[in-house]
């Protein structure tokens, strides 16, 4: 098993809602799932970071990759900063990076 740092912790469940901290990039050259750094997941979108458009462009990638729709997706604060907390209802798949509860 695993060594974990809480400190490092970024992400958390909530009954059947995934509680995640964001490290966003806007503009990058692909929608991706990164590494995590520190306690936040990186996650980089296409779109630029203008009036929080990029966070818009980053839940609906978001909503695919954990299989749920868009409205299932709250931005619980960050919408026009680069450190983001959503909160995921009922995610269908789970990024390796995270474990399922």
């Amino acid at each position: 098993m695993k060594n974990k740092n809480l400190a490092n912790i970024f992400y958390q469940w909530e009954e059947d809602t995934l509680v995640l901290n964001i490290l966003g990039t806007p503009s990058a050259k692909k929608d991706a799932i990164g590494k995590v750094k520190g306690n936040q997941l990186k996650v980089s979108v296409t779109a630029a970071p203008v009036a929080g458009k990029a966070t818009d462009h980053m839940v609906r990638f978001l909503a695919k990759e954990f299989g749920v729709s868009a409205s299932d997706i709250v931005v619980v604060y960050g919408r026009m900063n680069i450190n983001k907390q959503l909160r995921i209802k009922e995610p269908k798949t789970v990024p390796t990076v995270i474990i399922k509860k």
